[in-house]
């Protein structure tokens, strides 16, 4: 095997660590950054429902809201303590990152973080697109 394939089984092997760590840790902090956008939803909501016909449905999904708080501190969260699952997950990440930094360099790292929102963007799409 030449030098470029070696190069290329490990750019390769390195975009795989980066996708599935990654993703189980996205697994987790999205639920927060959800949170942020759905305070936001329920205050524009209330605002917007001058004729309060939504109430009930406004309420729904307040309490929606506060499950999905509850999920995400419990899924992140011993009490005050981040669990050790995360916290690794956070630690494994960040040297991922420096392996391919020192392998690939930034421009590498950057196309690999490119490459996974590409991902993830096309797959929310096309889940979409098949439910309708």
């Amino acid at each position: 095997m030449d030098k470029r394939d070696t190069k290329n089984l490990k750019k390769r092997y390195l975009s795989w660590l980066y996708k599935t760590t990654k993703e189980a840790l996205d697994k987790i902090e999205r639920k927060f950054t959800q949170l942020d956008i759905d305070r936001f939803l329920l205050k524009e909501l209330k605002k917007e429902d001058k004729a309060k016909k939504a109430l009930k449905l406004i309420a729904e999904f307040q309490a929606y809201i506060l499950n999905k708080e509850i999920e995400a501190l419990g899924s992140k969260y011993e009490g005050k303590d981040i669990k050790s699952e995360c916290y690794f997950l956070e630690i494994k990440l960040k040297v991922i990152e420096k392996a391919i930094i020192k392998e690939i360099g930034h421009a590498g790292l950057d196309k690999i973080k490119d490459a996974y929102e590409e991902e993830m963007a096309r797959r929310i799409l096309e889940e979409k697109a098949a439910k309708t």
